[in-house]
């Protein structure tokens, strides 16, 4: 299965166009982005307060017999928006539509505390038992993979450079006042010597601040405390300005990265996507990396948000509260920014003679060509410090298999090294049962492939994964999940 390497030229257009049309099918990568559709029954699709949210469906990953293939390949995802999007939904009363709904992103949105590696770049967790939904010969597999971790006093001085929309869209809901205290929590987490510059776009872009050190920390929260909602929305306009001041301030030796706070939601400017995405992959070819960050309900544009990270080298997020603003930015952005692993793809390879066919849930625009997973000009993801992965994959077995199943490798380029890829490999063996992290991770991913594929919602397998969420939720996070999900089957009963 290849991975589309040129949809973002369609979807790009469908944005800055503002078009949309349908497009599932899975392997249909030049279909372009798909408005929500208004609820007809809200056990199908969210309600109609709505309307303008704009999504894409990537379908869902088969069954796959392993002696027809038996090896599975994806370029590694640490995006997480999808989660925190479907949340958002069910927190106001309604079902996500299901084409909002990128399992490994609900997978990815919670953190296993799997130990880093002692001295490689990445370490391998593998956890495989009887799975907790399926049939009883059915098998879950978890790959667990950690980076490195570096402390803060030691990794590379920052150069960031915030891309800030401050259209008019930005208005609604005080999207920009939640911009701006995230914008606060980030600065207050840094380094002395990390510098930050600001561009805005409304109309047209402009420079708000030119790059200067957080040690000058006043200057930098007043210029944020100073943004003001303007005009239309030029987004082509404010991401070239963007990259234009991250690459006079550009560093060999420093992490240069912008970071997009929007609604994705342009209606002037470039009409013709060539420009744009040539310039975003020209600058993450040079190490400018862009991390994208949406905010806002109605009039949000997921497909953008997420791609423009996927091209652009970095990562997705959807913030929609400051109790987020405060994980991702104040928990968990400052300690990922220094990217230690570029174009890492995770090939999985089960054993035919041990495994009749097998599943991965989520990842389908992750997806690589088998045979390009030793292909350095294949384009993988990118690894921040201390990032987690996380990828599930359901199994059944011949009748007396044997260990091992199979095996895990991931190829890696390591940051400095444009040009020599390491791999790690783990072998696959089953436990007797799953630890309770696994199964509290398996509850999420059913929860997502229900909210993916629900026709007729069924109740029974939505109290199975409460039963099973509050067995094994371990932490506030994981309690809130099982709060949400007594939400949605509030929801679907009121739905009924």
């Amino acid at each position: 299965m290849k991975r589309g390497m040129g949809f973002l030229l369609v979807i790009l257009l469908g944005w800055l166009t503002a078009g949309c049309s349908a497009g599932s099918d899975r392997n249909n990568d030049s279909a372009p982005a798909q408005r929500a559709p208004v609820a007809e029954s809200s056990a199908q699709e969210s309600s109609a307060e709505y309307e303008d949210m704009y999504f894409r469906d990537y379908g869902t990953n088969p069954y796959v017999t392993a002696e027809d293939d038996r090896l599975s390949t994806f370029a590694i995802d640490v995006d997480t928006g999808s989660y925190t999007l479907a949340r958002s939904y069910i927190e106001d009363g309604n079902l996500p539509p299901r084409e909002a709904v990128r399992p490994e992103e609900f997978i990815n949105y919670f953190d296993l505390d799997y130990e880093p590696p002692e001295e490689n770049t990445f370490a391998i967790h593998v956890d495989a038992g009887p799975s907790p939904f399926w049939d009883v010969e059915a098998q879950l597999v978890r790959i667990g993979i950690k980076g490195k971790e570096i402390d803060a006093e030691e990794r590379k001085r920052a150069n960031l450079t915030f891309v800030i929309d401050v259209s008019g869209s930005m208005k609604q809901d005080n999207r920009i006042g939640l911009v701006k205290r995230s914008l606060r929590l980030l600065v207050n987490q840094l380094n002395a010597d990390d510098r930050i510059g600001i561009v805005v776009y409304g109309t047209t872009a402009r420079k708000v601040l030119n790059p200067t050190p957080v040690e000058d920390g006043e200057l930098i929260l007043d210029a944020i405390d100073d943004l003001r909602i303007e005009g239309s929305t030029n987004a082509e306009a404010g991401l070239l300005a963007g990259y234009k001041m991250a690459g006079k301030s550009f560093e060999k030796n420093a992490i240069n990265r912008v970071i997009l706070c929007s609604d994705g939601v342009a209606n002037i400017g470039e009409t013709e996507p060539e420009g744009i995405l040539n310039t975003i992959e020209d600058f993450a070819g040079r190490g400018i990396y862009l991390s994208a960050f949406g905010f806002g309900m109605d009039n949000y544009n997921d497909v953008l948000m997420e791609q423009l990270a996927d091209k652009g080298n970095g990562t997705y997020a959807y913030i929609d509260d400051i109790d987020e603003a405060r994980k991702v930015f104040q928990e968990q952005l400052t300690g990922t920014l220094q990217t230690i692993a570029k174009d890492a793809k995770i090939q999985v390879e089960f054993d035919p003679d041990q495994v009749e066919r097998y599943r991965l849930l989520g990842y389908e625009n992750r997806a690589i060509d088998d045979d390009e997973f030793r292909n350095n000009r294949v384009d993988g993801g990118e690894v921040g410090a201390g990032h987690s992965i996380t990828a599930l994959y359901e199994v059944e077995l011949k009748d007396g298999a044997a260990e091992p199943l199979g095996k895990v490798t991931i190829r890696y380029k390591d940051a400095d090294d444009k040009y020599e890829s390491k791999e790690t490999t783990e072998s696959i063996r089953v436990s007797e049962e799953l630890s309770d992290e696994t199964r509290f991770i398996a509850s999420v991913a059913e929860f997502a492939e229900i909210m993916k594929d629900r026709e007729g919602m069924d109740e029974d397998r939505l109290e199975d994964v409460l039963r099973l969420a509050r067995r094994t939720a371990a932490s506030e996070r994981q309690e809130e999940f099982v709060e949400l999900v007594e939400r949605a089957i509030e929801i679907n009963g009121a739905n009924k």
